[in-house]
């Protein structure tokens, strides 16, 4: 595997570090990764935690690779659970026998957002910047960030967050229950991994038998969070929405130091300028 790294720090904890370009974009070549990952993960008897991270600077996942091949991502077999396996990957990685952990640090949007929703535990820096931005280009979300977000932060603030579309910073969001806590970005990597050994340290039979409990208790069904996929792939990409993609391409959006930096608040601008250059 190229994107993700692993660095396995005993028997019953691993780091993975995700490295997809300068902003850590997902792309077809990540689902396919991914789906590596957790079917290493789901069948090694030992391993307990998982911890997922970045080093790139300001990003955790960015979000979708916008120029990625759609048609390789339409032609991809089911998964396991008999969903795309962009979902599949989402739903296997909620339920592996293991802790997950993510530590994000940086800015984790869209796609990465539905990422870090489908682990455990989720540790932002003071630095991080959560969202669901895909209203402002005209699509639904397909990971389950409706489902997910609905759960953890109820349905007002899960609104707000995807209706919105805005960038959530990391107080923001710890406050909605959109991750556990904020840690200062100096002390987040000590604190992750002093947790992860923590639960390493514990028997896998207690650890697997607590998460199975709480899964049952909270995870979202399969045919509901396939219901937001069939929602994504009938929205986006739609013909009238490709001139402010092409907008935020010309403003620098996947680029590092361009509107990725602030998107949320990008999207809502232009769109707003966009509307208010119509004739009434």
């Amino acid at each position: 595997m190229e994107q993700f790294q692993v660095n396995r720090v005993s028997p019953s904890y691993w780091r993975v570090t995700f490295d997809n370009g300068p902003v850590n974009l997902l792309d077809p070549d990540t689902v396919d990764e991914l789906a590596e990952l957790i079917a290493s993960i789901e069948s090694d008897p030992d391993l307990t935690v998982v911890v997922f991270r970045s080093d790139k600077p300001g990003y955790f996942m960015a979000h979708w690779d916008f120029l990625s091949d759609a048609s390789r991502v339409a032609a991809m077999r089911p998964g396991p659970t008999g969903l795309h396996p962009y979902l599949d990957n989402f739903v296997r990685l909620s339920k592996v026998p293991v802790a997950t952990i993510s530590e994000i640090r940086g800015r984790t949007r869209g796609a990465g957002s539905e990422f870090v929703l489908a682990t455990d535990i989720r540790f932002a820096s003071d630095k991080a910047v959560l969202g669901q931005f895909e209203i402002g280009v005209g699509a639904v979300p397909g990971g389950g960030p409706m489902a997910r977000l609905g759960r953890l932060a109820g349905r007002g603030r899960a609104l707000e967050i995807l209706l919105g579309g805005d960038d959530i910073p990391a107080e923001l969001a710890a406050a909605y229950g959109y991750v556990n806590r904020v840690v200062p970005d100096a002390e987040i990597e000590d604190f992750v991994d002093a947790f992860a050994r923590r639960i390493a340290a514990f028997d896998k039979v207690a650890v697997t038998g607590i998460k199975e409990l709480v899964d049952v208790a909270t995870l979202p069904a399969d045919d509901e969070l396939a219901a937001g996929l069939t929602a994504y792939f009938a929205t986006a990409g739609r013909p009238q929405h490709r001139p402010f993609a092409e907008l935020l391409f010309k403003n620098g959006l996947q680029q590092p130091d361009g509107v990725e930096t602030d998107l949320g608040t990008a999207i809502g601008e232009l769109r707003q300028r966009q509307e208010g250059d119509k004739p009434a």
